[in-house]
This record gives structure tokens, C-alpha cells and sequence, in this order.
């Protein structure tokens, strides 16, 4: 036995399992896997079965190696996914699609069991190297079906919305940090933040600010009022803030936006502010971003503005009068948003997460297409998120969703 507990055949049978895999050879390395290899065993940089089985390229000794039992979303020391060697080492487009629908599908069995949760979008302050290609190796560590680089739930709990919003937040420059200086929003964002109000607005870049607007928008999550003051230039009709931060309030309320004439903010959590927002009608456009919320949270609030429950709809009716809608709070003609930072610090997580948004938003009536925006080198340097504890974007590309009612289908 060695210093890392293993057994001299363990080590030759783990290090044989690597080996095959990075050749791409999917009879030897379900031999080795007969034979008793881990497939939870790493190299000494992390890197898994899974890591050189995608650097291989070849589908059939990752399909192998998954179907054993690897997660499709471990992380080696770097941080790094299979999904990127697969495309940077093996330069496998085809590969990589088939680690995007093999994540896809192993999240939606994930979600109906209850246990699906989305990372939050952190890189750890070490992952600063290049990828490193695959080699065979003789070194391992020790065989684990834990992950050491996996998220756990008790690492998603450590910025739970409470206690977000019972902490103090600071504006600092260009950015809104948490008492754990987390980044909630930056200045960086606001490129992207423009797309999304002429995408909710349906304006076009070359005309977006028509002299007369009947817009109703609605935003849920100010931060630093980037998007606000962008919709404010497109003079909406009705404007409507939902904030559930004191700090953020206290500060929307030093800037005079509770002053304004065709502005509303409704100061509290979302959650508890629909049945007032289905009181103001349907809205034109809507936009989320909100911190310290999963993805459960985001898929309540889509249930809640598309297919509204029955108590809403009491409450509601309770207080107009009127007889209960079971109208969706986006107007038939409206389009809706959110920021999508689902697993923005790894490409493979923002595909998968991608792709479930997609089909839990196809199930409310809701056809969702990505519009590709670049995001600029220096968004995503090391300088940019020094002093950031949980970097919550690292890609060069920011997926925008479009959403809008299907007409073409109903809601199952």
C-alpha cells in the first residue's frame, strides 16, 4: 500500500484505466473496468477517466465511462470540465455536443427526483492556469464516488437568499458587492444589459427610442439600476421595480427613482409581491436578475408569470373585484428575459443549464431561442474580478434568452 492508501494493483489498474481512455479505447478500457479500476480515480491534477476520455475525443469510451457511473459535470483541479478538453484537447465538436445532451438528459431525471440544482457560478481563485492537455500518467489519487470538485448542496446553502438579504451590501465603483464580497452586479454588465432591454422593449438597435411609448416593463431585481436606467430612456408608459434588498431600496430611494412619475417599486421579495404585479395588468416586457436565488427559484418565478395558481388568482380577485385571470402576466405579444447566468463559469454547465431552461420554459408554452452577444476579453480577465470572491461570469460568449408565448402550441 502507498502513501495515498492505494494497493500497488489498484494503482496499475487505475493508471491502465487512464491511459485507455486518453487512447480512446473503449474494449481495453471496459477490460480494465472488469477488472476492478475506479472509474472515480484522478490523476494527480485532478483530471478523471471522464477528463482523458473526452480528450480522446472518442464518444464510445466516454459513453463508457459515463454510463459507469462519473458524474458528466466533475471538475479537475483546474476547474476545468470535460467539455473543455473535449473541445480544446481532442478539438471535438461532436464530442462535446454529446457531453451537453448526456448532461441534459441526466438533469432532467435529476430535476423530476428532486435533487437537480444548479452550481453556483463560482471558479475557484486557484483555476488561473491553461488547460492542460491529458498524458498518461502513472500517479493517481485515490478512488472516490464524491467528487472533490463537484458542488454540494451545503456549498449552494452558503449564499441562500435570506441570508443575502439579511447582510449588507456595498456600492463600490463599477460594482455591487455582498458582505462576502461577492460581485451581485458590475459595471460590465452593461453591454448585455442594453441588449436586453431593446429585446423586452422590441425595439431595434437602429431605432430604440421611439417618441411615443406604450410600454408596461417590468423588472424584478435592480442591483445597480443598469438595466432601469436603460429602460427609463425608452419612456415606458409604466415602469415597475420589484427589490428586495434594504440597501438597494434605501439606495433606489436616495436616487430619487420612487420619485419618478412612470415608475412603481414594489419593495419586498418577488415571491410576495404577485398578486400587486397581476393587479397592473399584463406587461409588454419582462426582465429578471435577481441574487442569491437557484434555479428552483427561477423556474417558481416562470411558473408564477405564465401559468399563475389558483391563490394568486383569489387574491387578486379579492382585492379588484373583478373575476379571477388566468391570464400569464407577460401580454400575449410580449417578450421575456432573465439573466442567464446558469453555470457561467464553465461552457459544458451554461450548455446543459441551457438547454433545461429551454425545455421547463417549452412545458409552460413558452418558445425560448439564445441570441449569442460576445462578451469583451477584459470582462472576463483577472483583473477585472480582483477583490470578486465568487466570479459569477468566465465566458467569452453570453447566451440572451428571447421568450415568448407560443402560439403555435399549448402548455402540457
Amino acid at each position: 500500500m502507498d502513501a495515498t492508501g492505494e494497493e500497488p494493483q489498484e494503482i496499475q489498474l487505475n493508471s491502465a484505466l487512464l491511459n485507455a481512455c486518453y487512447d480512446g479505447d473503449m474494449e481495453k478500457v471496459t477490460s480494465i473496468l472488469d477488472k476492478g479500476a475506479s472509474v472515480f480515480c484522478s490523476d494527480e491534477t485532478g483530471r478523471t477517466p471522464l477528463h482523458f476520455a473526452a480528450a480522446s475525443g472518442n464518444i464510445a469510451t466516454i459513453k463508457c465511462v459515463l454510463d459507469a457511473g462519473i458524474p458528466w459535470n466533475s471538475l479537475d483541479d483546474g476547474k476545468y470540465s470535460a467539455g473543455d478538453y473535449a473541445l480544446e484537447t481532442a478539438n471535438s465538436k461532436e464530442a462535446y455536443d454529446y457531453l451537453v445532451e448526456f448532461g441534459y438528459t441526466t438533469e432532467l431525471v435529476l430535476k423530476e427526483l428532486g435533487t437537480f440544482q444548479v452550481p453556483i457560478t463560482t471558479i475557484d481563485s486557484s483555476a488561473t492556469s491553461s488547460l492542460v492537455s491529458p498524458t498518461p500518467s502513472s500517479g493517481t489519487k485515490p478512488a472516490s464516488s464524491e467528487n472533490s470538485n463537484q458542488v454540494s448542496d451545503s456549498d449552494l446553502k452558503k449564499i441562500s437568499n435570506s441570508d443575502y438579504l439579511n447582510s449588507s451590501i456595498t456600492y463600490i465603483g463599477d460594482r455591487l458587492l455582498d458582505a462576502h464580497n461577492n460581485g451581485v452586479m458590475m459595471e460590465w454588465e452593461e453591454p448585455i444589459m442594453y441588449q436586453h432591454a431593446l429585446a423586452i422593449c422590441q425595439r431595434e438597435p437602429e431605432n430604440p427610442k421611439p417618441t411615443q411609448s406604450s410600454l408596461k416593463v417590468l423588472n424584478v431585481g435592480f442591483g445597480m439600476g443598469i438595466i432601469d436606467t436603460i429602460l427609463q430612456s425608452f419612456n415606458p408608459t409604466l415602469h415597475v421595480i420589484v427589490e428586495a434588498h434594504p440597501d438597494v431600496y434605501s439606495h433606489m430611494v436616495s436616487e430619487g427613482w420612487t420619485r419618478k412619475k412612470n415608475v412603481v417599486v414594489l419593495f419586498g421579495r418577488w415571491q410576495d409581491k404577485l398578486s400587486e404585479l397581476y393587479e397592473l395588468g399584463q406587461f409588454d416586457g419582462i426582465f429578471f436578475d435577481t441574487f442569491g436565488e437557484f434555479y428552483q427559484d427561477l423556474d417558481q418565478f416562470h411558473q408564477a408569470i405564465f401559468r399563475p395558481d389558483s391563490k394568486i388568482e383569489a387574491e387578486v380577485a379579492a382585492t379588484t373585484g373583478e373575476p379571477a385571470s388566468t391570464a400569464p402576466l407577460l401580454a400575449p405579444d410580449g417578450v421575456y428575459s432573465f439573466f442567464n447566468g446558469l453555470g457561467g463559469h464553465n461552457l459544458l454547465f451554461h450548455d446543459v443549464y441551457c438547454k433545461v431552461v429551454q425545455f421547463d420554459l417549452e412545458k409552460l408554452g413558452v418558445d425560448t431561442t439564445f441570441v449569442p452577444i460576445s462578451v469583451d476579453d477584459n470582462s472576463i480577465s483577472e483583473e477585472a474580478w480582483e477583490g470578486i470572491n465568487r466570479p459569477y461570469w468566465m465566458l467569452k460568449q453570453y447566451n440572451m434568452p428571447i421568450c415568448k408565448i407560443s402560439k403555435d402550441t399549448h402548455a402540457v
